[in-house]
């Protein structure tokens, strides 16, 4: 599950019947600078999510990416990511140790220097 902020809305003329009843969302995907409040909006590439729980512009969201998109409908369809919960709230502590530290724990320290 990756987490994700609601920058927009999506509009299609036309849908298959498998999509009725749901919204498309752009969302901009939250990484280490967007959940500890460093930067507003990813840099990363901006995937369009299917909704069926009414999200909306500037929501937080859980969404899903690839075959797992497609596990809640009874047939396999043509859909690349869903929102599977609304944020009211999260945390995010990010690890205090640098990459040396956290190397150290897997490589011996003689290789290290």
């Amino acid at each position: 599950m990756k987490v994700g902020t609601v920058i927009g809305t999506v509009t299609f003329g036309d849908l298959a019947p498998q999509f009725s009843g749901g919204n498309w969302l752009m969302v901009s995907p939250m990484g280490t600078e967007e959940l500890t409040g460093r930067r507003d909006y990813g840099q990363a590439s901006t995937p369009v999510v299917y909704d069926r729980l009414g999200a909306g512009v500037g929501d937080k969201i859980l969404y899903v990416e690839g075959a797992e998109a497609s596990q809640p409908f009874p047939d396999p369809i043509p859909l690349d990511a869903i929102n599977v919960a609304l944020l009211d709230t999260f945390q995010f502590q990010p690890p205090q140790q640098s990459c040396a530290g956290a190397l150290s724990n897997v490589i011996p320290q003689n290789l290290l220097s």
